[in-house]
């Protein structure tokens, strides 16, 4: 549950930052894939590993955190 609450964080502030458009919303759209793609392959291997649902959970969560405050910084 925590993880969709904070992931909405994510988008609404990912939203902001790509309806400004330019070279900034490019960027952060091409961040936001390597991401996806990044975080895809961390849980798989994870997951194949014999990792239980609960860590890859947290680790998805580490990586929203880090979004959150990289988006919510000024500039």
């Amino acid at each position: 549950m925590m993880l969709g609450l904070e992931s909405g964080t994510v988008i609404g502030l990912r939203m902001l930052k790509l309806t400004g458009g330019g070279s900034d919303a490019l960027k952060e759209m091409r961040m936001m894939l390597g991401e996806k793609f990044d975080a895809a392959f961390e849980s798989g291997a994870n997951l194949m590993a014999g990792a239980t649902a609960e860590p890859v959970l947290d680790r998805y969560r580490q990586h929203v955190a880090a979004n959150v405050a990289r988006l919510s910084r000024p500039g």
